[in-house]
C-alpha cells in the first residue's frame, strides 16, 4: 500500500518502483480523468510563441458562459487548473471558521488550514461542498446558502449538467469551480474555471496575474466548449462504461457505494488487499487512509479492459 501525506490519484511512479515496470507499463485507474480525451486537432505556432491575446481569452470565457449556461450576474475567470484557485480562495476572506463535509477532496480543506482557518462546521463564515462530491458522489440538492463565502466545487459535474448549482453564481458571496481536466481528459492542459461573485472573481483575478492561461489551453478549452456534440456523445459513453465496470466488480465481490461516471467506488472486505491485487497486475486504483474498505476506480481507455478482466 502507497499513501502520501495528502493522499490523491495518480503516484504510478511510486507504484512502478515498489511493484516493478516502468510507468508505460501501468494502467491508471487511481483518477477520475476521461480516457478518451478530447482531440486536440492542430495548435497554430502562435499559441505557443506568441503571450496569449486578450481575444482569445474573452473567447473562451464567451464558451465557458454558453456551455455551462452561467447566470448574467456572474463573473468568468479561467486559471491554470482547479487547484490553483483552491489555493488561493482561503485569501479572499479574513480566516474564521470553515465548514467542508466529509469525506470528500482532501485539497479544500489543506488550503483553508494553510491559510489560517478552522475547519469545522460549528458557526462556520464559509463553507465549501463538492458537488458531486468526490468520491461518494453525493449530490447536494437542498443544501443551505452561506453568505459570505461559498464555494461549490463542480469538477466533476459535467457528467451530470441537470444536477449543477450554477444558478447560484450570482448570489453575493459565491464561487462555482470547474475543472477542465476531468471530463475533457485533458488534466495536463491545465484548465479550470472560477465563476460566480465578480468582486471575489475580481481579486482572484488580480492574484492569477496576467496571462494565467497558456495559449494552447485557450485555443483547447474554446474548441472544446463549443463542441456540444461531443460532450453529449461522451457522457453516454461514460454511462455505458461506468455501467460495465460495476458488474465486473460487483461479480468479483464488490458492492458499489456510489461515485459518478468517470470514477466507482466501492466496499469491500479489505481495500489494500485489493489494491495490491490490482498492483501485481500493474493497475493502479486508489484507496483512502480513512477507510479501509473504499476503493475507488476510474475508467480504462477502450483497448485496456481485457487487463482489468484480467486481474479480476
Amino acid at each position: 500500500m502507497i499513501q502520501e501525506a495528502r493522499d490523491h490519484g495518480g503516484g504510478v511512479d511510486a507504484a512502478a518502483k515498489t511493484y516493478g515496470g516502468v510507468r508505460s507499463d501501468w494502467l491508471d485507474l487511481s483518477t477520475g480523468i476521461n480516457p478518451v480525451p478530447y482531440p486536440i486537432g492542430e495548435i497554430k505556432a502562435d499559441a505557443w510563441n506568441a503571450l496569449p491575446d486578450k481575444g482569445a481569452q474573452q473567447a473562451l470565457v464567451a464558451a465557458a458562459r454558453q456551455f455551462w449556461n452561467a447566470p448574467e450576474g456572474a463573473a468568468i475567470l479561467a486559471a491554470p487548473g482547479a487547484s490553483s484557485l483552491i489555493a488561493r480562495i482561503p485569501a479572499l476572506r479574513t480566516a474564521g471558521r470553515v465548514d467542508i463535509p466529509t469525506p470528500t477532496y482532501n485539497e479544500h480543506a489543506a488550503a483553508f488550514a494553510a491559510a489560517g482557518w478552522q475547519v469545522t462546521p460549528k458557526d462556520p463564515s464559509a463553507r465549501v461542498i463538492v458537488h458531486p462530491n468526490n468520491p461518494t458522489g453525493h449530490l447536494y440538492n437542498t443544501e443551505p446558502y452561506w453568505s459570505d463565502l461559498h464555494i461549490i466545487d463542480e469538477s466533476f459535474c459535467d457528467v451530470t449538467p441537470k444536477a449543477t448549482l450554477i444558478e447560484r453564481a450570482a448570489n453575493n458571496g459565491t464561487i462555482v469551480l470547474k475543472s477542465f481536466g476531468k471530463f475533457w481528459g485533458l488534466a495536463g492542459l491545465r484548465l479550470g474555471f472560477a465563476i460566480g461573485d465578480p468582486s471575489l472573481i475580481a481579486k482572484l483575478e488580480q492574484m492569477l496575474g496576467p496571462w494565467p492561461v497558456a495559449g494552447p489551453a485557450l485555443r483547447v478549452g474554446t474548441a472544446a466548449l463549443q463542441d456540444h456534440a461531443w460532450a453529449d456523445a461522451t457522457r453516454q459513453r461514460l454511462q455505458s462504461d461506468s455501467d460495465r465496470l460495476d458488474q465486473m466488480m460487483t461479480q468479483a465481490g464488490a458492492t458499489l457505494h456510489g461515485g459518478t461516471t468517470l470514477f466507482r467506488l466501492y466496499e469491500v472486505d479489505d481495500a489494500a488487499q485489493w489494491q495490491n491485487r490490482f498492483a501485481q497486475a500493474q493497475i493502479w486504483t486508489r484507496i483512502f487512509p480513512y477507510s479501509r474498505n473504499f476503493i475507488r476506480l476510474g475508467l480504462p481507455a477502450p483497448d485496456q479492459w481485457h487487463r482489468l478482466e484480467a486481474a479480476l
